[in-house]
């Protein structure tokens, strides 16, 4: 399941989460962000409920963004306990995505 992330949702979807979380920072104009996101949406299902994957629209959300510093995207940032592991900036591949939170699950 993927879950669209917004000022109300932030702090229980992802601040207070115990699983990984991923964050696809994107927007609706964005190419490449529109190809991010099917990708984004069958990792999901792969992951399952061992995950949690949030949606942020940055241009609904621009204090989110600005917070979490998204200069460019499509960007993908991966938490783990409320904090910001890592991320990734452009169109990602599926199974790199995949690998990256199945990491953070061995952990």
């Amino acid at each position: 399941m993927v879950y669209r992330l917004t000022s109300g949702t932030l702090e229980k979807d992802v601040m207070e989460e115990k699983r990984p979380v991923l964050i696809d920072f994107w927007a609706s104009w964005c190419g490449p962000c529109r190809m991010q996101s099917p990708i984004v949406d069958r990792a999901a299902e792969k992951l399952g409920d061992k995950v949690r994957i949030c949606k942020l629209n940055v241009d609904e959300e621009p204090a989110i963004a600005a917070d979490f510093q998204i200069v460019s995207i499509p960007t993908l940032v991966f938490m783990k306990d409320g904090q910001a592991v890592t991320r990734m900036v452009g169109l990602q591949e599926e199974q790199t995505i995949i690998s990256r939170l199945n990491e953070m699950l061995d952990k």
